[in-house]
């Protein structure tokens, strides 16, 4: 019987390959000093997994030359190296190792703010570097008793919090998709109101990189500062505007920055690094050695799994076999997470529960829909560390109970699959069906019916239905150069609109505002599928 085959396509710990090398049964190849391209095209050609970092590509070419390929560990969180939508057509599992860089990564931040507090990296270059003893030059302040505020507080900023605490800082928590108690029960307080943390001393963030959260911090938030506020940033580029940064840095409004990552990494030209106010590391977020040992160990261990078929942990995508899943039901899979994507954008919110209707053949894969809803919904918030094999287990953590309800298909349609979402906040309920096998549509939105592919830039726009509020609304967008591509009406007995407009151009919040103060406006939202 022949050996399955593992391909190691970047270094990783030698505990890692400990594990590997251990297996009688399995083929292991080390070729991390392989050169990218085909050199190592040839390597894979007949490899099972491959296990990979950032270096290694995983591109169309890769995949191409892959042809035995079934699954792939990214060792490490970030995969913006895996082209996961071409593993999905080629049925290939893509999974990547989302917590053993958890410590690492709180430690550095922690690092980074008492380097900020007390200038220490400079102080250290004067004094062994240029051999001047000036300690009047570093006059630092404390972390006791300042006011930490966390941007996202999940696995590395519940403990950043933890460990400001025993600093004795006082700890404010912004992140809208958890519960309070979350934060409360350690002794954090916990707010829905940005501006809260605009007001602390110390601000760091972490949350993951994606649209509601790119550019998080600009000009107008930095406006709102203290002057002399510390930022840290040690979990994804760009989450800080780096134009915006520079400039506050600059002026003095913020005292000090440390910044692990960049909108353009290796960033040795980045203009920050001219500032003598930012501390700055070359994303060291995971580099430990305990850390890239826990990385190494569990991407062998995951790779032995997938290898032999037992489980896919942390997959982020899920292959649709033929031979279980009949044609018809893929479009479906596909819509059902748009739905939990789009509802979770539009009520956003500490999730309560979610509730998954389906009628007609399709019910007899409630199962599997509801796992893509659950998935799409938590990926507003959650980003790469939500899949398809943790998406129950995150959200039974998070306390969001999950209903599966197959009904009789009264609907008019052959099958239909609804999404109800419910937070602290609001309720919405959005329908969909398939047409012509592949054609995907949104046909209900809070009982309004509506006819909308599910696609591209979405303003949902509800209103009291008078004359003259689609030209209001058009004048608006037009005052913002941003281009109407479809437009959706639904009318319900009440008196009500929701109207749903698809749009080639970027919605920005002052765009929405303008939209939200038209006297007939009862709400709008944006969100992007």
């Amino acid at each position: 019987m022949s050996k399955k085959k593992i391909v190691v396509c970047d270094h990783i710990h030698q505990k890692g390959f400990e594990l590997l090398n251990k297996e009688q049964d399995i083929e292991v190849i080390n070729a991390a000093d392989v050169p990218k391209g085909e050199p190592l095209y040839e390597v894979i050609k007949d490899a099972d997994v491959v296990i990979t970092r950032s270096p290694t590509p995983v591109d169309e070419p890769f995949l191409e030359a892959a042809k035995n390929l079934k699954a792939i560990v990214r060792a490490g969180v970030g995969v913006d190296n895996v082209d996961i939508e071409g593993c999905s057509r080629r049925g290939i599992i893509v999974m990547n190792v989302p917590t053993a860089n958890t410590i690492a990564a709180v430690e550095l931040t922690m690092a980074h703010m008492l380097s900020c507090v007390r200038a220490f990296p400079y102080a250290h270059n004067q004094l062994k570097l240029e051999r001047i003893w000036k300690r009047e030059n570093w006059l630092g302040t404390e972390l006791k008793g300042k006011k930490l505020g966390i941007i996202g507080f999940g696995n590395i900023g519940s403990r950043v919090g933890i460990r400001a605490k025993a600093f004795e800082m006082e700890v404010i928590a912004y992140d809208p998709y958890i519960p309070p108690e979350k934060a409360t029960d350690l002794g954090i307080k916990y707010t829905k109101n940005f501006d809260d943390i605009l007001k602390c001393d110390i601000i760091t963030i972490h949350t993951p990189k994606n649209k509601e959260t790119i550019n998080m911090i600009d000009r107008e938030e930095i406006a709102k500062m203290k002057d002399g506020v510390v930022l840290i940033n040690c979990a994804r580029g760009g989450l800080y505007n780096e134009d915006a940064l520079y400039e506050g840095l600059k002026s003095g409004k913020i005292r000090f920055a440390g910044i692990d990552v960049f909108t353009k990494e290796p960033a040795v030209d980045n203009k920050l690094l001219e500032l003598d106010n930012v501390t700055v590391t070359p994303h060291l977020g995971a580099n430990t050695i305990e850390s890239q040992e826990k990385i190494a160990i569990q991407a062998a261990e995951q790779a032995l799994e997938a290898v032999r078929g037992s489980s896919y942990p942390n997959a982020l995508n899920l292959p649709i076999k033929e031979d279980e899943i009949p044609p018809f039901v893929r479009p479906y899979l596909e819509l059902a997470q748009k739905i939990g994507f789009l509802a979770a954008q539009v009520n956003k919110g500490v999730f309560k529960s979610i509730k998954v209707v389906a009628e007609g053949e399709i019910g007899e894969y409630i199962k599997s829909l509801t796992t893509f809803v659950v998935v799409g919904a938590l990926k507003e918030s959650l980003g790469e560390s939500v899949n398809y094999v943790n998406a129950e287990f995150v959200a039974k953590e998070r306390s969001i109970e999950i209903k599966s309800v197959v009904n009789p298909n009264m609907s008019g349609y052959k099958n239909k699959i609804s999404v109800k979402l419910t937070t602290d906040k609001d309720v919405i309920e959005i329908g969909g069906t398939i047409f012509e096998e592949t054609v995907q549509r949104i046909v209900e939105i809070n009982n309004f019916a509506l006819d909308v592919e599910p696609k591209g830039k979405m303003i949902l726009f509800k209103n009291t239905d008078v004359p003259g509020v689609i030209g209001q609304v058009g004048m608006i967008l037009a005052k913002h150069n941003i281009n109407i591509a479809d437009f959706r009406l639904g009318r319900d007995n009440h008196g009500l609109a929701l109207a749903v407009i698809i749009v080639d151009d970027e919605v920005t919040k002052e765009t929405l505002r303008e939209l939200e103060d038209l006297e007939a406006c009862i709400s709008v939202s944006y969100a992007i599928l």
